[in-house]
């Protein structure tokens, strides 16, 4: 029998450094970390969603780590700052996928982000649990996309619900124009006249706009209006209160998911006393009744988060926290950190109690969040109170 073994090698070792083919390397079975990779929005004007989340992930992960790690692997977080840029997310996202080998990505502060990230996770098949609110990060549903917050649509049908306890039924929307924003508009269009609510004025603000006195000023000469919603987050949520004090502008106000925590009541001062906004049981876990479910979930990360960081939690540690809690759950129920079974076991996560709340995710629900897991809640003396 001929040998070609001095010939075939030097031939095979071509072909590896040209990537003609490929071959397993054997220290992938040997790995002794899992990678978890995040793009945040940690700088910039939308910061304060991503450094909460920021914090929480690494708390959370050293917490896991301390423990003995999962399945007896330990847990390193990948962590990038996109800044708030849809095509910079995109980037920070091939790097994690490409360069840093990540097992899944557990990120996303913002729609646009996490809707610029989505097709390239459907792509290359690799877990993606997102932070951001809007509906249409799982609707239509996507094989590898997952999101841990309230959607949009739940957010506006509670106040809706709440507007209609006080007989309220014609509305003056104003909406930022984000990725955010225009997701939630579209929402609550959609929305409103199944729940019996007329919009009645439908004005937008730019993101970066530093007043919004001449839309405000429109919705006060509007003789149907009985109540304002405004749809965004971060500055521009703040100058609309602000705008709205010093208008003298009498109607109750609204306002989305995007602004639940402390510092949104701090910024707005006592501008913002009465505003009612739907949130998770996260950021008000002292106020949860004890025979809640969530109460031992939430109670345990404020105590944990706040006695770290010496600030208040937000809604967006919340998902953070979610986010970790998904992921871990499922890589426990799979037995493995292959991504396939790990986005199987994903899909069929059943009565999990999480922070925002109990979810239960299926072929068609890539959210698992029910309607009644949202709290409606006030500002009433600098700090939130639930209305329902």
């Amino acid at each position: 029998m001929l040998q070609f073994t001095g010939f075939v090698r030097p031939i095979l070792s071509v072909c590896v450094a040209f990537g003609l083919i490929s071959v397993p390397r054997i220290a992938d079975a040997a790995e002794t970390t899992v990678k978890i990779g995040a793009f945040l929005t940690t700088t910039g004007p939308a910061a304060y969603l991503g450094e909460p989340a920021k914090k929480t992930m690494e708390a959370e992960i050293a917490r896991i780590n301390s423990g003995g790690g999962l399945l007896g692997k330990q847990l390193e977080l990948i962590l990038y700052d996109d800044g708030g840029a849809a095509d910079k997310a995109v980037g920070l996202a091939k790097r994690l996928i490409d360069n840093d080998k990540v097992d899944a990505l557990i990120a996303g502060s913002t729609t646009a982000t996490t809707m610029a990230v989505a097709p390239l996770a459907e792509k290359t098949g690799l877990p993606f649990i997102s932070f951001a609110g809007a509906s249409v990060i799982v609707n239509p549903v996507r094989k590898w996309v997952f999101k841990v917050s309230h959607t949009d649509r739940m957010a506006a049908e509670k106040i809706f619900a709440d507007l209609k306890r006080r007989g309220l039924t014609k509305v003056a929307l104003l909406s930022e124009d984000s990725g955010f924003g225009k997701a939630g508009r579209d929402q609550i269009l959609d929305a409103a006249p199944k729940s019996g609510i007329k919009i009645v004025a439908d004005e937008i603000y730019g993101a970066k706009d530093t007043d919004t006195t001449v839309q405000l000023t429109k919705i006060r000469s509007n003789p149907e209006a009985q109540a304002l919603l405004v749809w965004g987050f971060g500055s521009g949520a703040v100058i609309a209160v602000r705008n709205y004090r010093q208008l003298d502008l009498r109607l109750p106000m609204y306002q989305s998911h995007g602004v639940a925590s402390k510092e949104f009541i701090t910024m707005t001062g006592a501008a913002g006393e009465g505003i009612r906004i739907p949130a998770a049981a996260g950021i008000v876990a002292d106020k949860v009744p004890a025979t809640d479910r969530q109460k031992s979930v939430v109670m345990d990360y404020q105590q944990r988060y706040e006695a770290q960081y010496k600030e208040p939690v937000s809604a967006f540690g919340v998902n953070a926290l979610d986010g970790i809690l998904l992921y871990v759950d499922a890589v426990k129920r799979a037995g493995t950190f292959e991504k396939e079974k790990v986005r199987d076991a994903i899909e069929q996560t059943h009565d999990l109690v999480g922070a925002n709340g109990i979810f239960n995710m299926s072929e068609k629900d890539h959210n698992g969040l029910s309607y009644n897991s949202l709290r409606l809640l006030e500002i009433e003396k600098a700090d939130w109170k639930i209305v329902d």
